[in-house]
């Protein structure tokens, strides 16, 4: 089946006590044994499995070409689980990117997960600086971000992979910005791709749910079913079934947010009061030509920057009035940032620095309202 056909039957079946053609929602946490002691539905307890839950696992490992998926209760509890589910065999060192998404720096600052591996931030879009700093000691696992947040880099994934790969470490890549529908990191030889659910793949700001996605069998893999089960920190039956009901339409939904980000990157670039623009669908960014080669399209999100300082950005997401101003991305409503506010102290964003989530309202009222802000 080709990916659109996937999204909308993987892992579905006709109910067959009623004929729906929707998958109901289950939500009993318990299920009957039979006579013998057995479960004939292989459903014995919610926080094992669910319906639902089973679902969008099948769904998600077909949409991704992977072997398996696990999914948890939002997406920093999946990539808590991936750092943890490292086994016990393998170093506690994990590579991480110099421009990551700011919740898992704080993870590292403000948890024991910090403490318990020996975190490496390196800037993974330089080839050489990964496989020197790989060599430089054993490591358990790299952890790849593209493209970034909020600058977004694009890193070679391929050839990270490989690097990962001839010294033994366990690779991630955090594929949420791409979505499957742009990006399949498994194919490119990845050992894990991570979602945030919650984002395009839910689609509408009403769910969330983390996800992880193997490419084959193994111990990790062990550990992150053992993880799931055991620490408990699994998605409702009912967050499951938003998110496949929101997975139907994302090659769809990405198709308008790639092409109306397109469009505003390009409104932007020729802007007076815009400094620079961070999209890799532009052919001056620096990851243009990477991304065009393991990306079929460049994605609904862009940054950019406003001639002056933080009180001239502060002052454009102020005055916007059909953009939202509020967190999170990859819903139907377009949303503004300022992320070095929001990030406090510790950023890597620049002052002047606006991240846009690119929703699926009509380009040229998209257009007209950062006009009218940037005046």
């Amino acid at each position: 089946m080709r990916f659109e056909t996937k999204a909308i039957h993987s892992g579905r079946s006709i109910d067959k006590s009623t004929s729906s053609v929707t998958m109901p929602i289950h939500l009993s946490t318990t299920f009957e044994r039979a006579q013998d002691g057995s479960y004939p539905n292989e459903f014995e307890y919610s926080r094992e499995s669910n319906p639902n839950r089973h679902a969008l696992e099948d769904c998600l490992t077909s949409l991704e070409d992977g072997y398996d998926c696990v999914t948890f209760a939002s997406g920093m509890a999946a990539i808590t689980s991936l750092i943890e589910a490292l086994p016990s065999d393998k170093p506690r060192r994990v590579i991480m990117p110099n421009d990551m998404y700011f919740g898992i720096r704080s993870l590292l600052s403000k948890t024991d997960i910090g403490s318990k591996f020996d975190i490496v931030i390196v800037d993974i879009t330089d080839l050489h600086e990964v496989e020197k700093v790989i060599k430089r000691a054993p490591t358990g696992l790299v952890w790849m971000e593209t493209p970034s947040n909020p600058l977004l880099k694009v890193i070679d994934i391929e050839a990270v992979a490989q690097i990962a790969q001839e010294a033994g470490a366990y690779t991630v890549v955090d594929n949420t910005w791409a979505t499957p529908v742009l990006q399949r990191p498994l194919n490119l030889g990845v050992d894990f791709s991570l979602h945030a659910v919650t984002k395009y793949i839910g689609g509408h700001s009403d769910l969330m749910i983390g996800a992880a996605i193997a490419k084959s069998d193994s111990s990790m893999l062990d550990n992150l079913r053992a993880w799931q089960h055991s620490k408990g920190a699994v998605p409702s039956p009912f967050e499951c079934w938003l998110a496949l009901r929101g997975v139907q339409t994302l090659a769809q939904r990405m198709e308008t947010h790639c092409s109306n980000t397109s469009a505003i990157a390009d409104f932007l670039e020729q802007h007076p009061n815009i400094e620079a623009v961070h999209y890799p669908g532009l052919d001056e960014h620096p990851g243009h030509h990477i991304a065009a080669r393991q990306m079929s399209s460049f994605g609904g999100m862009l940054s950019f920057q406003v001639k002056g300082g933080q009180d001239e950005a502060m002052a454009v997401a102020a005055k916007v009035q059909l953009i939202t101003r509020a967190t999170s991305l990859g819903g139907t409503h377009s949303l503004i940032e300022h992320r070095a506010s929001v990030e406090g102290s510790t950023t890597m964003a620049p002052p002047n620095l606006l991240r846009l989530s690119i929703g699926l309202e009509h380009v040229d009222d998209l257009k007209e309202d950062l006009s009218q802000a940037l005046e």
